[in-house]
């Protein structure tokens, strides 16, 4: 690819997840590196990608740890077109745990019940 060849030492970083999501492994990998000052500059995608409140914390963090942020699509939307993003974003996310939350009260209800039929047999 073009940009191998324009930059030495460049690695590919992909994770599927949400941007308000901050837990997510290879964003944690990512902040102990630029922590560490391993990482001289990285390429987004998109800002609202990586972190999708805060990005400019993580601007701060990455510049006072000597890493260059460079964003690709410099799309900018209106405050109104911006806020209805976040807003979509939150339910989303916040719909998603309830989802998970369901599978794991499911699964729950049927160790608890299964447990129940154990303690009856015997």
């Amino acid at each position: 690819m073009w940009w191998r060849k324009a930059w030495a030492n460049v690695e590919f970083i992909e994770e599927v997840g949400e941007g308000f999501n901050f837990k997510r492994k290879q964003f944690l990998a990512l902040m102990d590196e630029i922590g560490r000052r391993e990482v001289k500059t990285l390429i987004l995608a998109h800002r609202d990608r990586l972190t999708r409140f805060g990005f400019e914390w993580f601007e701060h963090f990455a510049k006072v740890n000597g890493c260059e942020l460079m964003v690709l699509n410099q799309e900018r939307l209106s405050p109104e077109q911006e806020m209805v993003q976040d807003l979509m974003t939150i339910v989303h996310g916040f719909s998603s745990r309830l989802y998970g939350l369901r599978d794991y009260r499911k699964k729950l209800d049927e160790a608890l019940k299964k447990d129940a039929e154990h303690d009856l047999s015997h």
